[in-house]
C-alpha cells in the first residue's frame, strides 16, 4: 500500500518566504504545490532551483473561483499563506489594490478551505505592521493592534479573520506574526535589499550616491530562513494557535546603513542623502516582538543574527553585481 505525502500549498511559492519554506517542506518529505497567478511574464528567480520538485498551479487571491478549484484539486493537507500585495510604501499608492489581496484574499483563501477541504490546515502570514503605533513594548501575541499603513490595516484583517474562521468554524487556522525577515532573496524595493544592492553598486564603482528616507525607525530584523522553520512548527501543534516570530532585538536604519557599508570598508556617511520623497506619510517608529510563546512552546529561536545576516546580504549583491559585471564584459567583447 502506497503512503500519500503530505501535501502543502503555498501561496506567494515565487517570493522570499515561500522559496524558503518550499526548500524546507522538500527537506520534509512534502509534496509541493505553489499557487502562481497567470501572466505573461512569470518570475521563478527564486525557485528556479526547485522547478523539478515542486508543482506550480494557477490561481489568483483576488478570484474566489479559482482558489475553490486549486484547493478543491490539490486537495492539500497544510495551506500557507505567504501572498500578498507587501511593500508598505507601495500600499498607500495601491491602497484598493493592497486590502484586496492582502486583506479580503485571506478571507477567500478561507472560504474555499472551509468549502472543499476543511480538515487542512491554515496558516496565515501576519505582520509586524500591524502594531505600527505601538501600545506597548516589546510586542507580543496580547499587543492592541495600531496600523500605520493600508498594508498594516489590511493585515489586520487577514489576521482577525483567520481567528474568527477557527473559532467559528473550528478550522485548524494559525497565524505567524512574523517581524521583519530579510535574506539575499529579499525584493530590491525593501529597505535592507535596497542597502545591500547599492553598497555592493557603489563598492564596484558602479554608484556614487544611496537615497535615504527616515535613518531613525527601529526594527526587529531576522533571518527569513529561521523564519519559515517557525511557521512550520506552528502548523504542527496540536492546537491552532497564533505565534510571535521575532528576535527580540532592534536596530535603526542608521545601524543597517553602518553594518552594510562596514562589510565593504566604506564609510556610510560618505554615501548617503536623504531625500526627503522617501518619508512616509505615517511612520512606524519603533518595533521589538517577544518570541517567548514561540520559544517556549515551539522551541523555535532565530539562529542568525543582524549583523550576519546584513553580511551576507552584502556578499550576495557583491557576487551578483560582480558577476552582472563579467556578463556585460564578455557580451562586449562577443560584440566587437
Amino acid at each position: 500500500m502506497t503512503v500519500r505525502m503530505k501535501r502543502a500549498l503555498i501561496t506567494g511559492i515565487t517570493g522570499q518566504d515561500g522559496s524558503y519554506l518550499a526548500e524546507l517542506l522538500l527537506d520534509k518529505q512534502y509534496e509541493v504545490f505553489g499557487l502562481v497567478r497567470r501572466s505573461s511574464v512569470k518570475r521563478l528567480e527564486r525557485i528556479e532551483s526547485l522547478m523539478d520538485d515542486i508543482k506550480l498551479v494557477e490561481g489568483d487571491l483576488t478570484d474566489q473561483s479559482s482558489l475553490d478549484g486549486v484547493i478543491d484539486d490539490v486537495q492539500p493537507d497544510e495551506v500557507y499563506n505567504l501572498a500578498a500585495q507587501s511593500f508598505v510604501p507601495a500600499s498607500w499608492n495601491q491602497a484598493v489594490l493592497t486590502g484586496d489581496v492582502t486583506g479580503l484574499g485571506v478571507i477567500r483563501v478561507l472560504e474555499a478551505i472551509r468549502k472543499h477541504r476543511p480538515e487542512a490546515r491554515f496558516l496565515q502570514a501576519s505582520s509586524s505592521e500591524m502594531f505600527g503605533k505601538v501600545r506597548e513594548t516589546p510586542q507580543t501575541e496580547k499587543t492592541p493592534f495600531y496600523p500605520r499603513s493600508p498594508y498594516g490595516v489590511a493585515k489586520v484583517f487577514g489576521h482577525n479573520i483567520t481567528v474568527n474562521y477557527r473559532e467559528s468554524y473550528g478550522l485548524f487556522a494559525c497565524s505567524a506574526m512574523g517581524f521583519n525577515h530579510e535574506s539575499p532573496r529579499r525584493g530590491l524595493e525593501f529597505v535592507t535589499r535596497k542597502v545591500t544592492h547599492h553598497v555592493a553598486r557603489i563598492k564596484c564603482g558602479l554608484a556614487k550616491k544611496l537615497l535615504m528616507g527616515n535613518l531613525e525607525s527601529k526594527r526587529d530584523w531576522g533571518f527569513a530562513g529561521d523564519y519559515v522553520q517557525g511557521m512550520w512548527l506552528i502548523m504542527q501543534q496540536t492546537v491552532a494557535d497564533d505565534f510571535v516570530l521575532a528576535t527580540g532585538k532592534t536596530h535603526s536604519i542608521r545601524d543597517l546603513l553602518e553594518v552594510a557599508f562596514r562589510a565593504v570598508d566604506l564609510d556610510w556617511e560618505k554615501y548617503v542623502e536623504i531625500d526627503p520623497k522617501l518619508i512616509r506619510p505615517a511612520e512606524v517608529d519603533f518595533l521589538c516582538g517577544d518570541a517567548t510563546k514561540a520559544r517556549e512552546k515551539l522551541g523555535w529561536r532565530p539562529q542568525i543574527g543582524f549583523a550576519e545576516l546584513i553580511k551576507m546580504m552584502v556578499e550576495a549583491d557583491l557576487e551578483a553585481v560582480q558577476g552582472a559585471g563579467k556578463i556585460f564584459s564578455n557580451a562586449a567583447s562577443v560584440r566587437r
